[in-house]
């Protein structure tokens, strides 16, 4: 009889020992969905290429530009923004603005967008959707502004330049070019 429970001991001290290390074993080596992984590299990819692919198509298009002279000199501020000068929860009413909504929006992709100039010391929120996640991608192109570009409305054209207006959100670097500005393109999954 002895002989039993000691086999039946030895039996169940044996099971627990594999169910803890079991259990060890599978809390060392948790994946959660934010867990690197060649997938998410593989979702990274694909936004920096949808990224690229807009601030390619815009500035070919010749859209790119104009969205950066989107201003609203009389409120010193983007056209059609809330208090705060930038835009939220509509993209801008501009060519620029349609391409970013049909490519994230619809897609369930949060972005920012953002504008430097002199040399990225300075920076401007052009559209802000939120604090970007731990895998999100940064994507630019540069526009080269001259004093005599014209200011954007939804129509088109102003008959003001960049060159005349002094609430302008970059300022004029001297000479032809008025400054460099690069439009920077953030993007998560949400």
């Amino acid at each position: 009889m002895n002989r039993g429970q000691a086999h039946t001991l030895e039996g169940t001290i044996a099971s627990l020992l594999l169910l803890v290390s079991l259990l060890v074993a599978f809390q060392a080596t948790a994946v959660t969905p934010l867990t690197a992984s060649t997938s998410s590299q593989h979702i990274e990819n694909q936004l920096s290429n949808s990224a690229r692919g807009v601030l390619s198509t815009a500035e070919t298009d010749g859209e790119l530009k104009p969205a950066v002279l989107y201003w609203n000199e009389s409120a010193s501020s983007f056209h059609n923004t809330p208090s705060n000068g930038f835009y939220t929860n509509d993209p801008p009413d501009n060519e620029f603005g349609r391409m970013l909504n049909a490519t994230f929006d619809s897609r369930g992709i949060a972005y920012n967008v953002y504008l430097a100039y002199n040399g990225s010391e300075n920076q401007i929120r052009y559209v802000y959707r939120g604090q970007p996640s731990d895998n999100a991608v940064s994507v630019s192109r540069t526009v080269v502004l001259f004093d005599s570009d014209r200011l954007r409305t939804d129509t088109g054209g102003t008959d003001r330049t960049v060159g005349d207006v002094s609430s302008f959100y970059a300022p004029d670097v001297g000479g032809n070019v008025y400054n460099v500005v690069t439009v920077r393109v953030v993007v998560w999954r949400i």
